[in-house]
């Protein structure tokens, strides 16, 4: 089951409003222009990597095509557009028959991209195409930031399993959008229900602090768990005394525990001392999780201890620092009348700082060396070089309106792990560094 299966996987009428007024406003006024109907080609593309990253990670390609097809403006919304007088009669006119027919191209969800890189090509008029500004950066930078950290923690994590726990950090929406891309990013599992729910990613959970201080003992909290869960469950052992926990946890359970979870202290001295105890008292098989507000770094701090999972929530559902990653909406070519067929002008914003752009529809190809491991992110605008041909990263994500990339999460999941091991083996450090392969303009 998937957002497909589902429909709209948020809980409003459609997703006409989750946009800024201004797309409207210069809807309104093209309209009146007779300048709506050009061709245009839109780009989306980040300047520059958040600090430190080495690489970014595409998540919420899914989510942006439920969005366009949902993208509908029905009586409730342009009632409300006409109440607040946002728009005019005629805009209101073409606003309800408002359909995407255009053509979107992009990175496929879970690949990897860089300064410059093409992500997300949106091609039809200049009304259809502009309107749809707002909700694909939203999705597209929320949900890249958290499949970048999720990345990242996976790298430091090794074989060791993420579960991803974040709900309680952030809106119960981006929740949602949050577990998805983790598990882009390469989690394992996740605590929120509803993302189980629309996207058959795998859920997990026992018990917090609250059920253990509920009984009146840590010996009937345990009991009352493995009664009603079974002795291979995860019993919490840092409520109290850990070693005292660990002792009675094995006790009620038996040797066959399946884990118990750390949450506090120094997890790593903790750690090693919660392995020998459970060694000594025949629990040899009883997995270890830990949480306690980790990130990369400190899952990679762990690497050498006895640690079998780990939990992630605050700094994961946040990004770890950088809860966005800065992608833009820029239009990039425009026929220059209203002739369909009519050929594309490059045009492109000039600025003294740092937010020009490069004008021309783009492609992209990922050039690797002899070895075959990526050693360059080459864009142009003209003919793609033949040695390049078969290395182009762009593939048809809507033809003329119509959804032709639906694929599975897992699909996404494992383009990603593919993707990160076609970089060079620097990539994967957690030390701060530039990005990891140059982008080549040609």
């Amino acid at each position: 089951m998937n957002a497909a299966d589902l429909g709209l996987p948020v809980e409003v009428p459609s997703t006409a409003l989750f946009t800024d007024r201004y797309e409207l406003t210069m809807l309104q006024a093209a309209l009146r222009a007779g300048t709506a109907d050009r061709r245009s080609v839109f780009e989306v593309f980040t300047r520059r990597l958040p600090e430190g990253r080495r690489y970014g990670v595409v998540a919420g390609t899914g989510r942006v095509l439920d969005a366009v097809e949902n993208f509908r403006f029905d009586t409730d919304v342009l009632d409300f557009m006409s109440e607040q007088d946002i728009v005019d009669g005629p805009t209101l006119e073409w606003l309800a028959g408002y359909r995407f027919r255009g053509d979107i191209w992009g990175y496929p969800e879970g690949e990897v991209y860089f300064p410059g890189s093409p992500i997300m090509r949106v091609e039809g008029t200049f009304a259809e195409a502009v309107l749809l500004e707002t909700v694909i950066l939203s999705i597209l930078n929320h949900d890249s930031a958290v499949a970048a950290a999720a990345s990242r923690m996976s790298v430091a994590a090794g074989d060791r399993p993420l579960m991803e726990m974040g709900a309680r950090r952030t809106h119960e929406l981006a929740a949602v959008a949050a577990a998805r891309a983790a598990y882009v990013g390469g989690f394992a599992t996740t605590s929120d229900l509803a993302a189980g729910f629309r996207y058959n990613i795998p859920t997990v959970g026992t018990s917090a602090h609250a059920f253990t201080l509920l009984h009146d003992s840590e010996r009937d909290a345990f009991t009352a768990q493995v009664d009603s869960l079974g002795g291979r469950t995860t019993l919490l052992v840092d409520t109290y005394d850990v070693a005292e926990a660990v002792r009675t946890a094995v006790e009620v359970a038996g040797p066959e525990l399946g884990a118990v979870r750390i949450d506090s202290g120094d997890l790593l001295l903790i750690a090693h001392r919660v392995r020998q105890q459970l060694d000594e008292l025949g629990a040899g098989k009883t997995k270890i999780v830990v949480t306690s507000d980790l990130d990369e770094y400190a899952i990679a701090s762990l690497a050498a201890a006895p640690v079998d999972a780990y939990g992630v929530g605050t700094q994961l559902v946040t990004g770890s620092g950088h809860p966005t990653c800065s992608m833009v909406y820029k239009l990039v070519a425009r026929a220059d009348s209203n002739d369909p067929a009519g050929p594309l002008r490059p045009v492109a914003k000039k600025s003294m700082g740092a937010k020009s752009s490069m004008g021309g529809r783009k492609w992209a190809a990922r050039r690797p060396d002899a070895d075959g491991v990526a050693e360059a992110e080459v864009v142009g605008t003209g003919p793609v070089p033949a040695e390049l041909a078969g290395h182009q990263l762009q593939v048809p994500l809507v033809r003329e309106g119509a959804v032709v990339a639906r694929e599975p999460l897992d699909a996404a999941r494992d383009r990603h792990i593919r993707a990160r091991a076609g970089l060079p083996m620097s990539a994967t450090q957690l030390s701060r560094g530039e990005a990891v392969l140059p982008t080549e303009h040609v």
